[in-house]
């Protein structure tokens, strides 16, 4: 075995502590919201983009901006607005004058070209300028001018958006939806944990994190955690929860019938196995179980199921329907 393929390695403990402390180093700025820092990093492992929707002010950007401190990402924030162009993400060509006074097309690379990409509150700027990331997001490159630029591995998307003031946004599209592995809901804080965060930020210093990771060690955990074993009656669970979503399918619970227009693509199974073997790594297996497919089911799924007119009229949500569902699909 050569130097370079041990070098590329990393053992499942070796996996754990790099996690755990890539957590406690986002632990000593951010407060609380334990189950969202865990989705965060298992997208970042598993190689997905993830979509973080709260109010105001809970920290989402914060907790982007340390994520990419802690694992010493090149990272780049693109505040979405109106009138934001495409050229404004993936960047364009000019033209250049040489020593010689030639005129060339050189091509003026954009934010995209970067490892963690903050896409901050991206329900505000247009569908044209939203689809300027499908292709980054997707296939890790950007064309501008018939021309194909690869991005620098890793590359990740974390996105925002408020819930709340929903004039003068535009609700990102089905397809850009679901190149999203996870979206994850930011919660209010409890009243403990807003007296920490109070302590935090207001006094006459700021925590800083440390570095726990690099770029290079995320690959290494992201390709251990495609080796993790799945048994096929777990992927079969998943695959029968992804057509149970579909109503008039067999298999679909009595709620999914009634208030479901559209159910989730196959990319809702794959995010939540690449999820689940994460997850399972992160409790110390090397094998995959019903519970880690049910821990990242919801975050898998609920931006991939699109409510009829029914269900948005009688204030039901996705995840009323994801619980309903793991209570009704039998695991064999």
């Amino acid at each position: 075995m050569s130097d370079a393929t041990v070098q590329s390695e990393i053992s499942p403990a070796e996996f754990r502590q790099t996690a755990a402390a890539i957590e406690e180093q986002v632990g000593q700025v951010i407060v609380g919201q334990h189950e969202v820092v865990r989705l965060v990093l298992m997208c970042v492992i598993a190689g997905g983009h993830a979509l973080l929707e709260g109010v105001p002010g809970l920290g989402k950007t914060m907790l982007i901006r340390t994520l990419s401190e802690v694992l010493d990402l090149q990272f780049s924030r693109i505040q979405f607005t109106p009138d934001l162009m495409p050229a404004d993400i993936t960047g364009t060509d000019i033209l250049d004058e040489s020593a010689d006074g030639r005129k060339e097309r050189l091509f003026q690379p954009g934010p995209v070209f970067t490892n963690l990409l903050l896409a901050d509150e991206i329900n505000r700027a247009t569908p044209k300028t939203q689809s300027a990331l499908l292709e980054a997001m997707q296939e890790k490159s950007v064309t501008v001018a018939n021309r194909t630029y690869h991005l620098d591995e890793p590359f990740f998307v974390l996105a925002t958006q408020n819930p709340l003031e929903m004039e003068g946004t535009y609700p990102l599209p089905e397809a850009q939806l679901d190149r999203f592995m996870f979206k994850i809901d930011v919660l209010f804080p409890s009243s403990g944990e807003l007296v920490e965060i109070l302590a935090r930020t207001t006094g006459a210093e700021m925590p800083t994190p440390a570095i726990a990771a690099d770029g290079a060690a995320i690959i290494r955990m992201g390709d251990l955690a495609r080796k993790v074993l799945i048994p096929g009656h777990v992927s079969e669970y998943v695959a029968r929860l992804v057509v149970a979503t579909h109503s008039g399918s067999d298999q679909a619970p009595d709620m999914v019938n009634r208030y479901v227009r559209y159910g989730s693509s196959p990319r809702g199974a794959q995010a939540m196995i690449l999820g689940a073997k994460v997850n399972a790594l992160l409790d110390g297996r090397y094998n995959v179980a019903f519970e880690d497919v049910q821990a990242v089911a919801p975050a898998s799924l609920r931006h991939r199921l699109l409510l009829n007119f029914e269900g948005q009229a009688e204030g039901v949500t996705t995840d009323d329907v994801i619980g309903d569902l793991l209570r009704a699909v039998p695991q064999r």
